[in-house]
């Protein structure tokens, strides 16, 4: 049963001819149109299986999947946040290597 303190409320728009069904249909089940249109939400997202990858790759690189890698990466970031190092342009890259 949902309480107070873990509902969420948003504002929905829908088309006119919807809401005319759809306050049809609640009517018949006895119900207010809110209630209705909750309790078919409700219960159809019940029915999904949601996953959540922690694989920050928008492609699913499996690379991102190690989490070594993934710790690397996450070091890299800190460090260039921290300056204890720097990103270079493909230019100065160039340079460095004489390119």
């Amino acid at each position: 049963m949902a309480t107070a303190l873990n509902l969420k409320r948003k504002n929905i728009d829908l088309p006119v001819d919807t809401l005319q069904k759809l306050s049809i249909m609640a009517a018949a089940h006895g119900k207010s149109l809110k209630k209705f249109i909750e309790t078919i939400l409700i219960s159809k997202a019940d029915t999904l299986a949601v996953e959540v990858s922690e694989n920050p790759s928008p492609s699913g690189d499996p690379w991102f999947n190690e989490a070594e890698n993934v710790a690397s990466v996450n070091r890299g970031i800190e460090d260039i946040r921290n300056g204890r190092c720097r990103a270079y342009s493909m230019d100065e890259i160039r340079d460095l290597l004489g390119v």
